[in-house]
């Protein structure tokens, strides 16, 4: 995306010049003094110096950033949208170009106490307060009058003219002394730390000032090369600005007392030589640099952030992303910004709307900063910037972002922070199709799951473990039914992990990998449609048997070895069950619970209950169906069921058994009744099957063991004969779990 391809011609000058001057801006001449005199010295150099522990770090993320791909224009929002996504890019966009609209008319306000003299001579003269108005409003018509005629190269001609007059003011200010800097003993030894209550009431009031080292890098889209320009010009800028805000203060400090510093908001002019003039053409250019900087900067995010269709409207996107016609200059987002900062000069007190700003330009910062952490802990290949910052640095500059914006103010801090999330729900809605996080966050995911599955491996070796599913899935009827995705799927919601393994039958070949990736898509926009926590993939394979070895072999998503092998077959087309039966000793040779789900073609009624049923053979497989219930039973979808157990015991054992069962269910804390749980008596005229299939004829799932030895005589006949069932899940335990 360029919003420019016929004005790109800045150097770095333009951006050195547009931040310095609006870090030498109307906070340091109106509100340093105050500052001194509130907290000390030593208080407003550790203001700095937090603050700088949040730019520094931003601008040597925007360096990094810059020259490792080609930034185009937008500025800060074409970083963070090309990094975590353009709904989240457009989301802190909106909200930077407000800032940076109603930034503007914080300059042009602050412009108008250059004029104070003026308004008390009136006062003085004909007992008339002039309201600030009369100077806002006029300067800001004639500053939007020649930025829509002329555009930024009128904008860079007039900052080089007010930055000059700016340094100037500053040199006086440095060359001029009072009679309290002649006895004044003030020297770094002797200075004070005072108020500390008050520091972060002083910090919030003085932070804007740090908020202008970026306010170059929005001219991205008109440079001839960005990615020198914005380190050179942004890094310059913070690290000078620093430099003579430490002279500012020292100065202040041994040239006025505390009393005058508090109560004078234009005490430089009594400190600098020829300050009467001086002091307050200082703070006028300061301002008009500072506004002329952020009106020709904001444009630029509202440009590029109608380029890439940010807005609901096709048509005011193309309105505001529209260029004039010689130069491509932002005419109608140029436009915009002029309105919006006109009618916040009329209100003509936007103090309270400046902390706001401050939230949402700490939140920028903190994004930046998070983008360079992110691409440094993502160690992507592609990510090769000639600057190179310090992970640790970006790390430390996103954490106090976020912590010195509650520290200003919490109540503005987290009405940004739900502005922002409502902002990003709405650009969501309409914007669907372009979801999500991109390659950032996999890579730094990418990197962590590799050290967190080294890190459960080693750990896995060393200790025991308690017991918990890790199941893996194969199937190769997945788009004709999902009762096994399913099961997977509610054992792996919150207890247990589970792989789904799609099987392409034949061998690996491009024809069968196409295929197999084809389908795989198909499954993974299937299966979104629901709450998933299931890992998918697919297996080419020309057995079941291959498919299978391959399987149990692969290692578990969660880091810890699957140990649990889940089989299906339709109940009323078994034609697979024997080559399920065929399998069992391969699965079994690698110490794996064994499950075999029987689909029915009756869905599954949530509402109806689990029923377990043991019997005096389900010696190890009793624990692990009542474990698997429980972990079933814990999903949303089966909320309104209960857990049922049935045992089939012998008349002699049926008062032992309860006792048995009702101690397991209060030591194991499970959520059974006694009431769910139903001894039933052996009876030789009827048969097993005959009484599952009365009690759990309307059962929602139905859970049963079986044994080895009993697979090996009956085959696929041990699984059948359930018809009045629904689907059925068929257990055996590789060894009796604990449940404690």
């Amino acid at each position: 995306m360029s919003t420019n391809h016929t004005a790109q011609k800045f150097g770095t000058a333009p951006v050195f010049f547009t931040a310095i001057s609006t870090i030498l801006g109307a906070i340091l001449f109106l509100r340093f003094g105050y500052a001194v005199g509130s907290v000390g010295f030593w208080g407003v150099i550790f203001i700095i110096l937090l603050g700088h522990a949040v730019t520094i770090p931003t601008a040597f993320a925007i360096s990094e950033i810059a020259t490792n791909k080609r930034v185009e224009g937008g500025g800060e929002y074409f970083i963070i949208s090309r990094s975590f996504g353009l709904n989240i890019g457009a989301t802190i966009g909106l909200a930077l170009f407000m800032s940076q609209a109603i930034s503007v008319a914080f300059y042009i306000i602050a412009f108008t106490e250059a004029f104070e003299p003026v308004f008390n001579w009136v006062r003085e003269t004909y007992g008339y307060h002039l309201p600030r108005q009369v100077v806002s409003i006029p300067a800001m018509l004639l500053l939007s009058a020649l930025i829509l005629k002329k555009g930024a190269n009128l904008g860079v001609k007039a900052l080089y003219f007010v930055v000059a007059i700016l340094f100037i003011s500053l040199a006086m200010f440095f060359l001029g002394s009072t009679e309290y800097s002649l006895t004044s003993d003030f020297n770094l030894w002797n200075a004070d730390f005072k108020n500390t209550d008050n520091f972060f009431i002083v910090f919030a009031i003085i932070f804007p000032a740090f908020t202008g080292m970026t306010a170059g890098v929005g001219l991205s889209g008109d440079l001839k090369n960005p990615s020198k320009s914005i380190p050179v010009g942004t890094t310059a800028a913070t690290l000078i600005g620093m430099i003579i805000y430490f002279f500012i203060v020292y100065k202040l400090a041994g040239s006025a007392s505390s009393e005058d510093l508090v109560g004078d908001q234009l005490i430089m002019s009594k400190i600098a030589l020829g300050g009467a003039i001086i002091i307050p053409l200082g703070l006028a250019a300061s301002t008009i640099s500072s506004a002329i900087g952020s009106v020709m900067v904001a444009p630029r995010t509202l440009q590029a952030l109608s380029i890439d269709k940010s807005f609901p409207s096709k048509a005011l996107n193309n309105w505001l992303a529209k260029g004039r016609a010689k130069d491509n200059e932002p005419i109608n987002a140029s436009l915009i910004t002029c309105l919006i900062a006109i009618v916040f000069v009329a209100l003509g007190d936007v103090n309270a709307v400046a902390e706001i700003i401050s939230m949402f330009f700490m939140l920028t910062y903190g994004a930046l900063c998070l983008i360079s952490f992110l691409n440094h802990f993502g160690s992507s290949p592609s990510y090769r910037p000639s600057f190179k910052s310090k992970w640790l640095l970006s790390l430390i500059g996103f954490f106090i972002s976020i912590w010195v914006m509650f520290k200003i103010n919490t109540l503005y801090a987290f009405s940004a922070v739900v502005l922002m999330s409502l902002i990003y729900l709405f650009i969501n809605r309409y914007h669907k199709h372009r979801n999500g996080l991109e390659s950032i966050f996999l890579n730094s995911l990418y990197q962590l799951n590799r050290n967190m599955q080294v890190f459960l491996q080693k750990a896995g070796k060393r200790k025991t473990r308690e017991w918990r599913p890790s199941a893996i899935c194969i199937s190769k009827d997945s788009f004709k039914r999902d009762t096994a995705f399913k099961l997977l799927n509610w054992i792996s919601y919150k207890y247990g992990f589970g792989t789904y393994l799609h099987r392409i039958e034949g061998y690996y070949s491009k024809a069968t990998y196409q295929q197999s990736q084809e389908e795989l898509d198909k499954l993974i926009s299937s299966f979104d449609k629901i709450e998933n926590h299931v890992y998918v993939d697919t297996i080419i394979s020309p057995s079941y048997t291959s498919a299978i070895a391959q399987a149990i072999q692969l290692p578990g998503i969660a880091g810890m070895e699957n140990n649990m092998v889940i089989f299906e077959f339709d109940k009323e087309d078994p034609e697979r069950l024997d080559l399920i039966i065929e399998n069992y000793s391969l699965a079994r040779a690698g110490n794996f619970d064994f499950c075999i789900l029987g689909s029915s073609r009756r869905k599954f009624n949530y509402n109806n209950n689990i029923h377990v049923w043991i019997k005096s053979s389900d010696t190890d497989n009793a624990n692990l169906m009542i474990l698997l219930s429980f972990i079933i039973g814990g999903h949303p979808d089966w909320n309104k069921a209960d857990i049922k157990i049935f045992n089939i015991c012998k008349e002699n054992q049926a008062d032992e058994t309860r006792r048995q069962l009702d101690e397991l269910v209060v030591s194991g804390r499970l959520p059974i009744t006694n009431s769910n749980i139903e001894i039933i008596h052996e009876q030789e005229d009827i048969a097993s099957r005959d009484i599952i299939n009365q009690k759990s004829a309307d059962a929602g799932l139905t859970i049963l063991g079986f044994r080895g030895e009993s697979l090996k005589h009956e085959k696929s006949e041990l699984f059948k004969g359930y018809d009045s069932l629904g689907n059925i899940l068929f257990i055996n335990s590789n060894s009796r779990k604990d449940i404690d």
